[in-house]
């Protein structure tokens, strides 16, 4: 009798032993999908950074050869060589589309999500979510080809796309998602194909409306800090290339700092100071 409650409590250890193994087994296995789950999220995020590293190189090359024969001015975000001025774009009025709170505020939360236009000024938004008018594609559509030339950039506010390089499937993509936006920032083909899963409902933004945004604003941003600048009377003796060279490169920061009327510690609307940082 004891050596069968030997062989019995034995059983039982190995019986343990083995639910053991299968549990670190399961956990095993969970954390190996969530690890393929990771690097095919890195993969499609590095196969989208190398479709823009040769095009925006090339672009920096060409800004280069530009800048020997003519200074360029400040461009905001956009790597597309321009050579308009202030005067040349005040006169474009601008498209303006009507759109629902909740529109308006998708469009926004995803720019600001993108990580190639999340840095855009608050005003640039702005006009880029009046500019973007409304686009329909039904189920099985093809909204963008790989290697067709872009001109528009498109944020999805109803339904489902699937996104493919070269046949292989990159990822699938929802409402409040932004798509399109290499072509019009670096002035390069289409790095992948677009096909809808669903019907969907898109809001879309032509490239020469885009531009005449980001220039605007970078011209009328460098007009303003070169008004500064002469006002400052450190800078009166330097000459107008040098003044718009420091134009290019300030920074407007919100700080607190000690204020020359009260001599307290106050942001710059207290005191009406414009601050800058070099």
């Amino acid at each position: 009798m004891g050596t069968l409650r030997d062989l019995q409590y034995a059983l039982q250890e190995k019986i343990e032993e083995l639910r053991q193994r299968d549990a670190l087994i399961d956990e095993l296995e969970l954390e190996l999908d969530q690890k393929d789950e990771l690097i095919q999220r890195l993969q499609n995020e590095l196969d989208k950074y190398r479709s823009v590293i040769k095009p925006a190189t090339q672009q920096v090359h060409k800004q280069n050869e530009l800048h020997e024969q003519q200074r360029t001015k400040r461009q905001a975000i956009s790597a597309e060589p321009t050579a308009f001025d202030i005067q040349d774009l005040s006169h474009v009025t601008l498209p303006f589309y009507p759109k629902s709170p909740q529109s308006k505020d998708l469009i926004k939360e995803a720019i600001l999500d993108n990580d190639f236009m999340k840095n855009l000024e608050l005003s640039q938004i702005q006009e880029i979510v009046d500019c973007m008018y409304p686009v329909e594609y039904g189920k099985d559509s093809c909204i963008i080809k790989e290697g067709d030339v872009g001109s528009l950039v498109y944020v999805m506010e109803d339904g489902k796309v699937e996104v493919t390089k070269e046949s292989l499937k990159l990822c699938t993509m929802g409402p409040g998602k932004v798509f399109g936006e290499l072509a019009i920032l670096y002035n390069c083909t289409r790095t992948a194909t677009v096909k809808t899963l669903t019907n969907v409902k898109l809001w879309a933004i032509d490239r020469q409306c885009f531009q005449t945004i980001m220039m605007r604003t970078g011209l009328i941003k460098h007009t303003e800090y070169m008004e500064f600048l002469k006002s400052v009377p450190t800078f009166h003796g330097l000459q107008e290339d040098i003044l718009s060279k420091l134009a290019d490169v300030l920074e407007e920061v919100n700080a607190l700092l000690p204020c020359s009327r009260c001599h307290q510690l106050r942001s710059e609307a207290h005191c009406n100071a414009f601050y800058l940082m070099l």
